[in-house]
């Protein structure tokens, strides 16, 4: 269904500023209990993946992955020594989420929260019920906060 009121002449896709800002702000509505597992996270954001990690990924094209978690796990955490270990990244891919975005029936701003989730969770070991039972909490916090 078309959306009617908005001025999508004017529209433009978020340039990466602005990916970073929607990237923050879903992390920040994520819940604190699933944000304690990240630790010290550093979020970025580039227009597509690597051709390093396009070729690791085992990746066709370079809007075939959407974002990558780099770092330890909670669950290697206590195996794998500190000293000199680097903060865990996540790193958003904005032409490929873009892209994936503009053929489904959802917001900018859903898409990029689930790649956020999805990029922590499953490095956590958390299942894709898991997952959706967060993304659930975060939409039924917004719904009672309007």
């Amino acid at each position: 269904m078309a959306e009617t009121g908005r001025d999508w002449a004017g529209a433009k896709a978020p340039d990466l500023d602005g990916f970073v800002t929607l990237a923050n702000a879903a992390y920040r509505a994520l819940p604190e209990t699933f944000r304690a597992l990240t630790g010290e996270i550093i979020i970025e954001v580039a227009d597509f993946p690597t051709e390093d990690v396009l070729k690791a990924m085992n990746c066709q094209t370079a809007f075939d992955l959407l974002g990558l978690f780099e770092g330890v796990g909670l669950a290697q955490a206590e195996a794998v020594p500190a000293t000199g270990a680097l903060p865990n990244h996540i790193w958003l891919y904005r032409r490929p989420i873009l892209d994936y975005w503009s053929e489904h029936d959802e917001t900018l701003g859903h898409v990029v929260a689930h790649v956020l989730i999805h990029e922590i969770g499953h490095h956590f070991g958390l299942s894709d019920d898991d997952m959706e039972a967060i993304e659930a909490a975060i939409r039924d916090d917004a719904a009672t906060s309007r």
